[in-house]
C-alpha cells in the first residue's frame, strides 16, 4: 500500500466560482458599477491612522509612532514589552492582509479563505506540519523572554483586529466578507513562529536538485549528469572562508581539533541506491513531488541557484570613513507588497529591561528585526545552501514501514482541511522516522515502486516504495530566541552566541560593528550523515567537502559495490577501491538502511567563521562556504561564485594602490550588471562566420552578431548587445542541453520529438534512425531547466574548448535536416541565427531598436488575486511593468529563467548600506513601499527609485528620526 487514498481530489470549480464573486465585488470597490463614493470609501476605510492619539489595550506606558515621507515607522517605547506590541499593532495597520494569508499558509488553511483550489496545497502543508512544529517550539524550546514578546505583538495585532472587519481591513476582506461572512481570527504567538518554516521551505538548499539529477536518469547517463553537475571551481571562485577559519584572538582554527570528539564528517557507504542510474526509477514519483512542490507558493522565490543574495563588508583600512562599511540585498521573488517590511524599533533607554534600539527589515507578521542594525553591530545575510533535506525511499505496507529489517508502526495524525463553501476534507498523516511520508499527497507517486530499482540487498518493492522527507525545520529549534538575540548582540562574541541559535534556515551572517571590526559565521542546524560503522570514520570516501579519507580498521560496509558485505570488501578497503555509493544526499536514499540514517549535527564551534582577516573584506554571495579541506559536508550543490567572484573583483579593483571604498561606491557595486557568461562566450561568438540561406539572410543575421563588437558585457536595460546576447545564450542552453532533457525538467508547453524514454540515450544513435514521438514539457516555466544560472556557466566553460563535445550536436528534422548540429560552432551559429528571429518577433528587425529591458520586464504581483485573478482583479492589484537592468548571476541579480523567458523572477528584494562611522549617514530601499493597501500612497512608492538603483536616507538616531517625520502617532494604554 504505497499510497495514502485519503488524500485530497483536485478540484477547480470551487475555486473558479469564488474567484468570479471576488471578482464582481472588487469591480464595486473599483466603483464600475456603483460610482466613486463606494470606490472612496471602501479603500480608505482601511489606511492607516498615522496621526494623533489611539488608545492600545496593554501598554504600560506612551508609545511615539514616528513615519517619515514614505510611511517607515519608527517606534519608541519605555519597555521591551510595549516595543513589540506596538510593532504588532502597526504592522497590522499596513500588511494585516498579507499577515492573514502568510498564517493560513503556513497552518494549511488556505482553502478557508480561497475555496477547494488550495486543498491539496493544504494537505502538503498539513502533511509537513510545519504549524505542528512550531507549537511545539513555543511550548518546549522558547525562552521565557521570547515568549513573553511574541505575547505581546500578538496582542498589538489583535488590539488592531478588535472592532475591524471588511472594508475596515482591506479591499481584499471586503470581497471576502460579501461571500461568506469571513472573519480573521485572533492572532497567537505560534502564528509568528510558524513563519519561519515557510522562509527554511523556500531556503531549503538541494531538494530540487536531488529530484532533478534523479529524473534526468531516464534520458542521461550517470556521467552526463555528472557533467551538468560540474564540481565547485575552489581555483578561481573563492571561498567566503579562505585558509581556515579564524577565532577573535586570530588564532587559526584547527578542524580536527575543533571537532574532537563530535560526529565525524557526513560521509557514509551503504549498499543500497544513490547513484544516478539507481535514481533513474524514482522518475514519475519524483516528478509528482516535484509538481506537488511548484504549488507550494514560492513565497521567497523559484527553486534553483537563483534564491541567494548579496551582501559584503570591508574594512574601515580600505573605506573613505575609516570605518566598515556593510552592504546586503536579499534575492527573492517579486512581489506585491514587498516580502519586507522597514521599520525602527527604539527603547527611550536602553537597559537591561528594555535593550532595543535596532533598526531595518522586518517580516510582517513576526516580532523584532531580520536584517539591519542596533547601536553598536550591523548584521546581513544571504542563503548558506546547506544540505540540509533528504528524500528516502520506504518499503511499506499499509501500516507500517521497513527499518534494519523490522517492521514500525507509523505514526499517524488525522487533518481536518475546511474548505469555503464546501464540506470539509480530511487526511490521514503517516510518518516513518525519516519523517512524513509526502507520497501519500498525490496519487501519482504510487508509481514509485514500479519504477525504483535498488542494489542488491533490498527489499521486494511489492507495490513500490513511498517516499518521506527529512528535513531540519521539521524538529522544533530555537532561531526566535536567536533572532532577539541578534538585535540585542553590541559584539562578536554575542553576535556567534546568538547565531548558534539561529538553525532554521542556515545562513551566511555578515558582521561589522562601530569599533571597526568585521565578520562572518555560518550557523545552522546542518545534518551529519551515515557512518559506515559504529565508532569509525567513514570508509575510504573523498567526498568533495571532506579532504579527508577513513581509516577504519574492519569494513563495514558494501565497499566494491556488489551489494554484499564479506572478504572481497576486505580487499576493496586495502586497494583504496571504494565503489559504494556516498551518502552525500544528492540521490534519494533507502529509509530501511541504518547507514543512511542522520546521525547528528555539525557542532557550532566547527561551523565557519571569520574575524578581521587580514585581506580586509569579506564576501557571501551563495558561494562555496570553505574550501576542500573543511571536514564536514555541508553540502555538494553550491551556487558556483560567479556573483561573488565578481564582487571580489571589483573590492580588489578599489583598494588596489591604496584606494578607498565609499557608501556611494558600495551602491554602485550593488548594481553591477556585468555578465561573467558574456565575457566568456563572447568571444567565440564574434568568431562565427554566420550565413543564411541567400546573401540577403546572411547580412540579417549578421546585423544581430555586429552588436556584440565593443560590447562590453553590461546589461543595461537600454542596451541591445544584451538583449542579443541572453537571447543567444538562451538558445544556446535549449540546443544543447534544454532539448535533451526528460519531460519533467522542460518548461510547459514546449513540445519537442524526442527519441522514446526507454529507447537510445540522447547522444547516441545521431543518425536519427529511431522513431521520434511528440513529448511536452511539465515543468512550471519559472522551475524549468536549463535556468541559465551559474551553475550553466560551468557547464558550458567545461565544454567549450572541445568543439567535437557530444553535447554540441544535435540532430535535424526530416523536415530541416540542414539544423543538424555537428560540433560547437555549428550549434553556435544556429543559436545566434535562432535568437535572431526570435528577437525580431519580441522586438522589431531593426536591430538599432532592441532594449534588454523591453525583453527584462518586471512586474508585481499581489500574492493572491493578483496572480489567479481574472484581469480586471489584476489591473487593480498588481503594478508594472518596469524595464530592468541586470540579469542572471549578475551583482544586480534581476534573475530570469532561460528555459521560461525573460520575465524577472528574483530581485534584489531591498539593498543597504550600512555605515558604521556615522548610522544617519546609512541606505536603503525597498522593492515596494511601506503598505500593503492598494491605492495607498506608500503602496508602491519606492519601487521607481528601486528599479533606478537609488536609496533612500535612513534615519536612525532620535534626533535624525525627528528631523525626518512627517506623521506621529501617539498609542497609550
Amino acid at each position: 500500500m504505497p499510497a495514502n487514498k485519503t488524500g485530497p481530489a483536485k478540484k477547480k470549480k470551487g475555486r473558479r466560482a469564488r474567484l468570479l464573486v471576488i471578482t464582481l465585488v472588487l469591480l464595486l470597490v473599483a466603483g464600475v458599477a456603483y460610482g466613486s463614493y463606494w470606490s472612496v470609501s471602501t479603500v480608505r476605510a482601511s489606511f492607516p491612522e498615522t496621526e494623533g492619539t489611539l488608545q492600545l489595550k496593554g501598554l504600560s506606558g506612551e508609545v511615539k509612532v514616528a513615519r517619515d515621507k514614505n510611511g517607515i515607522p519608527q517606534v519608541y517605547a519605555d519597555s521591551a514589552e510595549d516595543l513589540f506590541r506596538a510593532q504588532g499593532f502597526v504592522q497590522a495597520q499596513d500588511r494585516f492582509w498579507e499577515m492573514d494569508v502568510r498564517r493560513h499558509l503556513t497552518s494549511g488553511r488556505l482553502s478557508e479563505m480561497f475555496g477547494s483550489g488550495q486543498v491539496e496545497t493544504d494537505a502538503f502543508l498539513r502533511t509537513m506540519g510545519w504549524r505542528k512544529v512550531a507549537q511545539q517550539e513555543y511550548d518546549s524550546k522558547l525562552s521565557p523572554a521570547t515568549k513573553k514578546y511574541l505575547q505581546a505583538y500578538s496582542d498589538g495585532v489583535n488590539a488592531y483586529l478588535k472592532d475591524r472587519k471588511g472594508k475596515k481591513l482591506s479591499v481584499e476582506y471586503a470581497a471576502l466578507e460579501f461571500e461568506n461572512d469571513y472573519a480573521p481570527e485572533p492572532w497567537s504567538p505560534v502564528d509568528s513562529v510558524a513563519w519561519l518554516k515557510a522562509m527554511a521551505w523556500d531556503l531549503r538548499g538541494n531538494l530540487q536538485d536531488e529530484i532533478d539529477r534523479s529524473l534526468s536518469a531516464s534520458r542521461l547517463s550517470p556521467q552526463q549528469i555528472e557533467e551538468l553537475y560540474p564540481a565547485y571551481p575552489y581555483d578561481r571562485n573563492k571561498p567566503i572562508v579562505e585558509g581556515g577559519s579564524v577565532d577573535p584572538t586570530g588564532k587559526t582554527y584547527d578542524p580536527k581539533g575543533a571537532a574532537a570528539g563530535a560526529a565525524q564528517p557526513g560521509t557514509a557507504a551503504g549498499a543500497a541506491t544513490g547513484g544516478a542510474g539507481a535514481a533513474g526509477g524514482l522518475r514519475s514519483s519524483l516528478a509528482s513531488l516535484s509538481s506537488t512542490l511548484e504549488k507550494v507558493p514560492a513565497l521567497l522565490g523559484p527553486s534553483g541557484n537563483g534564491i541567494g543574495s548579496n551582501s559584503w563588508v570591508v574594512s574601515g583600512q580600505y573605506t573613505t570613513t575609516g570605518k566598515p562599511l556593510l552592504a546586503n540585498d536579499p534575492h527573492l521573488a517579486p512581489q506585491m507588497p514587498s516580502l519586507w517590511y522597514q521599520m525602527g524599533l527604539h527603547c527611550n533607554k536602553t537597559s537591561a529591561q528594555c535593550p532595543y534600539d535596532v533598526a531595518g527589515y522586518t517580516f510582517s507578521g513576526m516580532p523584532g528585526v531580520v536584517i539591519g542594525h542596533n547601536q553598536d553591530i550591523a548584521w546581513g545575510m544571504t542563503n548558506l545552501g546547506a544540505d540540509v533535506s533528504d528524500l528516502y525511499l520506504e518499503k511499506v505496507t499499509a501500516d507500517s514501514y521497513l527499518y534494519d529489517g523490522k517492521q514500525q508502526a507509523f505514526t499517524t495524525r488525522k487533518e481536518t482541511i475546511k474548505v469555503a463553501g464546501e464540506k470539509s476534507r480530511e487526511i490521514t498523516v503517516r510518518e516513518t522516522n525519516n519523517g512524513p511520508i509526502v507520497s501519500d499527497r498525490n496519487d501519482e507517486l504510487v508509481k514509485v515502486g514500479e519504477k525504483a530499482p535498488v542494489k542488491d540487498p533490498a527489499p521486494d518493492r511489492g507495490e513500490g516504495y513511498a517516499v518521506a522527507l527529512r528535513w531540519t525545520a521539521l524538529d522544533a529549534g530555537k532561531t526566535m530566541d536567536g533572532l532577539f538575540a541578534l538585535n540585542q548582540a553590541n559584539d562578536f562574541t554575542s553576535f556567534r552566541k546568538a547565531a548558534a541559535d539561529f538553525e532554521v534556515p542556515s545562513q551566511n551572517l555578515i558582521y561589522a560593528d562601530t569599533k571597526g571590526n568585521i565578520g562572518y559565521q555560518a550557523p545552522g542546524r546542518i545534518p551529519v550523515r551515515g557512518k559506515a560503522g559504529k565508532g569509525e570514520e567513514p570508509a575510504g570516501q573523498t567526498g568533495a567537502n571532506t579532504g579527508q579519507t577513513g581509516t577504519g580498521n574492519t569494513p563495514k560496509a558494501d565497499l566494491n559495490g556488489d551489494g554484499k558485505i564479506d572478504a572481497r570488501d576486505e580487499a576493496a578497503k586495502a586497494d583504496g577501491k571504494t565503489e559504494a555509493p556516498v551518502v552525500d544526499g544528492r540521490y534519494p536514499a533507502p529509509g530501511w538502511d541504518p547507514a543512511y540514517q542522520w546521525t547528528g549535527w555539525v557542532p557550532q564551534s566547527a561551523l565557519p567563521y571569520d574575524y578581521n582577516p587580514k585581506r580586509g573584506y569579506i564576501v557571501t554571495a551563495n558561494q562555496a562556504v570553505a574550501d576542500k579541506k573543511y571536514p564536514y559536508l555541508l553540502t555538494q550543490d553550491w551556487g558556483y561564485g560567479a556573483r561573488s567572484q565578481r564582487i571580489n573583483d571589483l573590492i580588489e579593483s578599489k583598494i588596489k594602490d591604496g584606494g578607498k571604498i565609499s557608501t556611494d561606491d558600495m551602491q554602485k557595486m550593488q548594481l553591477d550588471n556585468s555578465s561573467e557568461i558574456a565575457k566568456l562566450l563572447t568571444p567565440y561568438l564574434l568568431k562565427i562566420d554566420l550565413k543564411g540561406a541567400n546573401e540577403r539572410e546572411t547580412k540579417y543575421v549578421r546585423e544581430a552578431q555586429k552588436l556584440l563588437k565593443d560590447w562590453d558585457y553590461n546589461q543595461e536595460a537600454d542596451s541591445a548587445a544584451a538583449a542579443y546576447f541572453n537571447a543567444v545564450w538562451r538558445n544556446t542552453l535549449k540546443l544543447a542541453f534544454g532539448n535533451k532533457l526528460p519531460k519533467e525538467l522542460r518548461a510547459k508547453d514546449q513540445c519537442l520529438r524526442v527519441r522514446p524514454a526507454e529507447g537510445p540515450r540522447p547522444q547516441e544513435d545521431l543518425d536519427g534512425s529511431t522513431r521520434l514521438v511528440v513529448e511536452c514539457g511539465e515543468r512550471e516555466p519559472d522551475n524549468a531547466q536549463p535556468d541559465g544560472g551559474d551553475r550553466w556557466f560551468e557547464v558550458v566553460r567545461n565544454i567549450l574548448d572541445k568543439p567535437d563535445n557530444a553535447w554540441w550536436r544535435t540532430n535535424g528534422t526530416r523536415a530541416n535536416p540542414d539544423e543538424r548540429t555537428r560540433n560547437r560552432d555549428e550549434l553556435l551559429a544556429r543559436a545566434m541565427k535562432d535568437a535572431r528571429w526570435e528577437l525580431t518577433s519580441k522586438l522589431g528587425k531593426d536591430v538599432t531598436q532592441w532594449s534588454w529591458g523591453r525583453l527584462h520586464q518586471l512586474t508585481l504581483k499581489n500574492q493572491t488575486l493578483g496572480k489567479e485573478g481574472p484581469s480586471i482583479v489584476k489591473w487593480m492589484l498588481n503594478r508594472g511593468p518596469w524595464n530592468l537592468a541586470g540579469g542572471e548571476a549578475a551583482v544586480n541579480a534581476a534573475g530570469w529563467n532561460a528555459a521560461g523567458g525573460y520575465d524577472v523572477i528574483w530581485v534584489p528584494s531591498m539593498r543597504m548600506v550600512v555605515n558604521l562611522g556615522d548610522l544617519d549617514k546609512s541606505r536603503w530601499i525597498n522593492l515596494t513601499g511601506a503598505s500593503g493597501h492598494a491605492y495607498n500612497a506608500h503602496y508602491y512608492d519606492q519601487t521607481d527609485k528601486w528599479a533606478k538603483g537609488e536609496l533612500l536616507p535612513w534615519a536612525y538616531s532620535a534626533d535624525a528620526v525627528k528631523k525626518a517625520a512627517d506623521a506621529t502617532l501617539t498609542l497609550k494604554p
